[in-house]
């Protein structure tokens, strides 16, 4: 069985989860010394990444239930956090088993 973490944070739980897998995220980079070229990389896919969810919750795609409500530019704060948790993880993890000779 899945522990109901949304039953101990939640309007926070997404907020939380966004934290835990975000400071995974920083410390795959950090360990592999690609901080600088993910936050490049990163900054770069923002702005699309932005648009299509920006997009995508305004049809209906998609609701996000367990959020703070709080909203920056038509969007969740937490998608924003998303935008940047998500690439910066699977750079973490590609960094990590790249081979560093």
């Amino acid at each position: 069985m899945i522990p109901d973490i949304g039953a101990v944070f939640g309007e926070y739980t997404y907020l939380v989860s966004e934290a835990v897998f975000g400071t995974v995220a920083v410390g795959l980079l950090y360990r592999a010394d690609a901080l600088v070229q993910a936050a490049r990389t990163i900054a770069v896919l923002y702005p699309i990444a932005y648009l299509w969810d920006w997009y995508t919750l305004h049809i209906g795609v998609f609701a996000i239930q367990l959020r703070t409500g709080i909203d920056f530019l038509g969007i969740p704060i937490e998608e924003h956090l998303f935008m940047v948790v998500v690439p910066a993880f699977v750079l973490g993890i590609h960094e990590s088993l790249r081979d560093r000779n």
